[in-house]
């Protein structure tokens, strides 16, 4: 893993400190990479009525979207975990979206997993 990947992945690890996580448990940080070099992080944020709770990887690219950021080179996901997860399907579909060819970096305390979105969503819905 490069240097540039490391360093959003410590961003990810960052912003999981800050989830709001009360029924999972699970404390998720994301950090998505534009190509003009800014970085964008946000914590997944549960709520009691489940479908309204968001993850980690969307909140960070909505976020940057807000700024009307729309092109993103690479993608860090860090779970607080002895277990490593992937992005959920919602998660993919929004990454697919805004890039097609973006690398996707997910880990844990132990495992970190380089990847890209076409290989985690083949068949992806897009434009």
């Amino acid at each position: 893993m490069t240097k540039d990947l490391n360093n959003l992945l410590e961003v990810a690890r960052e912003a999981a400190k800050q989830a709001y996580a009360p029924y999972s448990g699970y404390h998720v940080g994301s950090a998505v990479k534009c190509t003009d070099g800014s970085v964008y992080s946000a914590c997944n944020v549960e709520n009691a009525s489940y479908s309204l709770s968001i993850c980690a990887e969307r909140a960070a690219i909505f976020k940057a979207l807000s700024e009307g950021k729309r092109d993103f080179t690479a993608i860090a996901i860090y779970v607080d975990s002895d277990k490593i997860f992937p992005p959920c399907g919602a998660c993919r579909q929004v990454i697919y979206e805004f890039s097609p060819k973006i690398t996707v970096v997910y880990a844990n305390h132990d495992e970190t997993i380089e990847t890209t979105i076409a290989e985690l969503l083949p068949g992806a819905f897009g434009l």
